[in-house]
């Protein structure tokens, strides 16, 4: 039986060598924001807002979608060992 994950963890790496971890509750959290957020603006230099969940209210996290150079998508599963 498939495992499935419990959240995924989207690392994203700016052309400054900046890395940034955001967690997103379902893949498809995560698609949405990636196909109407983040892609129509891929060359605009204002920023965007990163979605982060309810586990942290009151912050939020703002990029220029210009500087992302590469994302991760990692799933994270219950049964994984907390490596932060």
């Amino acid at each position: 039986m498939p495992r499935t994950p419990s959240e995924y963890t989207v690392h994203m790496t700016f052309d400054g060598g900046h890395t940034e971890k955001v967690r997103f509750t379902t893949i498809q959290e995560f698609q949405k924001w990636y196909s109407s957020e983040l892609m129509p603006k891929a060359t605009a230099e204002e920023f965007i807002s990163v979605p982060i969940p309810k586990i942290n209210p009151g912050e939020y996290m703002v990029i220029r979608p210009s500087r992302v150079a590469a994302i991760r998508v990692e799933p994270i599963f219950n049964s994984s060992v907390e490596r932060y």
